[in-house]
């Protein structure tokens, strides 16, 4: 289904220019059957015309990582129960965690995570990360985007104007780059960044540089028994050469028929091509087949949703795809309003923890980690002090992300927050400065690079300083 279709908010309100395109594609569903599911891959194909550029020719310079992966805990950990610990606070901002010491000397971590403890050298924590929206999907947004919604809201929904997130942006980049791979450049699992599956988080799709951006959302749980992409390959009752008869004949209608040009018809051949070439390759499927890897490493990684898009996200990486981010949700399971500590110990920390130290091991195994850029970031941080339900409530104004690999250099923690962890104390550091760095550790100079919003305004891709420690 596409995202379109889910979501009211992402349907186009021009209702004439709708109804062509559904009289283009109802004559392509019916000549390639099980081909059409396949639009959802590359996007929706209604509105996919390009409306972005770049200032000339995109600036890049030698760059350590060539893909992304982020680990996205939705609903938003809490810092000080995890990576920025405040041992010394009353009580009732400390909780019931304590600090251990690892593999870095001077760097203290929950003990809620010591497998990361004995890895600390490849991790480098920033721990004065703030923005101001403390609605969900508006904080997922500034997170992800690196610039506020309109409005602080969980209450809102994705549009064809919004500004794009780090992962589309560098989907975008990869396609101007000549990305040729048979999986797409940006692919999200298993599930949007969302509260509930009413309200989605705007950015994370196509927005303003068009739906042939969209990423390619899962929706699937590669845990699943049963797991199986939708329309990644034929129908059974489809063969190859009966596809290749009704592209013949799809073409020779078109031939016949008075040529259409445009931008947005343009678009929708190149959906179709993209579409094509993916049911009809072996590379995309078997990058999204789990059932090729020993049982041995999907026990490694965990056989729950997170740990199996993990290694998901490892196998895209290996087949070209330039960012993968992994949800942990559903939606906002992190959300630890109440009974924060229990849920933390028995429910959140020990599947994220094997995930995560799973994939940073595999990939460091395959000689992936140094070329692979791993952010594991959420919504925003939790209150310090711990409210009447045994919980933390939602903190934008200080959190702390974890960055490893892509040519990051571990073993040290950027920035630190007050004594309660409720207010950046030394070197702030915003969203946009973390997708500055990224930008930059992957050999873009993102001040040189613009695209245009929907009302034709150009912008950079992101406004943010890289930050030198890490680089």
């Amino acid at each position: 289904m596409r995202q379109s279709d889910q979501n009211p908010a992402l349907r186009s309100a021009d209702t004439s220019k709708a109804a062509t395109r559904r009289q283009l594609l109802s004559r392509s569903s019916h000549l390639f059957g099980g081909a059409a599911t396949l639009a959802g891959f590359w996007s929706s194909l209604q509105a996919a015309g390009l409306n972005a550029s770049t200032s000339g020719t995109i600036a890049r310079r030698a760059a350590q990582a060539r893909s992304v992966i982020m680990i996205f805990n939705c609903g938003a950990p809490g810092h000080t129960d995890l990576w920025d610990m405040k041992p010394t606070a009353p009580a009732d901002i400390r909780g019931e965690f304590q600090p251990i010491e690892t593999s870095v000397p001077g760097i203290q971590i929950s003990e809620l995570l010591p497998d990361l403890a004995k890895r600390m050298d490849q991790l480098s924590i920033i721990r004065s990360v703030h923005h101001r929206h403390g609605g969900h999907n508006s904080g997922m947004h500034w997170s992800t985007v690196g610039k506020p919604y309109r409005i602080d809201s969980t209450l809102i929904n994705p549009g064809p104007a919004d500004i794009p997130c780090l992962g589309t942006l560098l989907g975008w980049l990869a396609r101007r780059d000549g990305y040729s791979a048979a999986v797409p450049p940006y692919v999200i699992t298993p599930a949007p960044h969302c509260d509930s599956t009413k309200y989605l988080t705007p950015g994370q799709f196509g927005g303003c540089l068009g739906n042939r951006f969209d990423p390619f959302v899962l929706n699937a749980d590669p845990a699943a028994q049963d797991f199986r992409v939708p329309g990644l390959k034929l129908d059974d009752a489809v063969s190859p050469d009966r596809l290749n008869g009704r592209t013949s004949l799809l073409q020779a209608l078109e031939d016949r028929g008075t040529p259409i040009r445009s931008d947005q018809i343009a678009a929708i051949d190149e959906q179709r091509r993209r579409a094509l070439n993916m049911i009809t390759s072996s590379d995309a499927s078997a990058a999204f087949d789990l059932s090729r890897e020993p049982d041995t490493v999907r026990d490694r990684y965990g056989r729950h949703s997170w740990g199996q898009s993990h290694l998901l996200a490892r196998r895209l990486i290996e087949a070209g795809t330039r960012f993968v981010t992994t949800v942990n949700g559903p939606s906002i399971t992190w959300d630890t309003h109440k009974d924060n500590f229990n849920q933390l110990r028995n429910r959140l920390v020990p599947r994220m923890q094997q995930a995560y130290v799973a994939l940073l091991d595999d990939l460091a195994e395959r000689g992936l980690l140094q070329e692979t850029l791993v952010i594991w970031m959420g919504d925003f941080g939790r209150t310090p002090r711990i409210n009447k339900d045994a919980g933390r409530d939602h903190w934008p104004q200080c959190y702390s992300m974890v960055l490893a690999g892509g040519g990051i250099r571990g073993g040290q923690v950027v920035g630190s927050s007050d004594s309660i962890g409720g207010e950046p104390f030394e070197r702030p550091v915003t969203p946009a400065d973390v997708h500055a760095t990224v930008f930059a550790a992957l050999g873009y100079q993102a001040d040189q690079i613009t695209y245009h919003h929907a009302d034709g305004r150009p912008a950079p891709v992101c406004d943010g300083t890289p930050i030198h420690e890490l680089l």
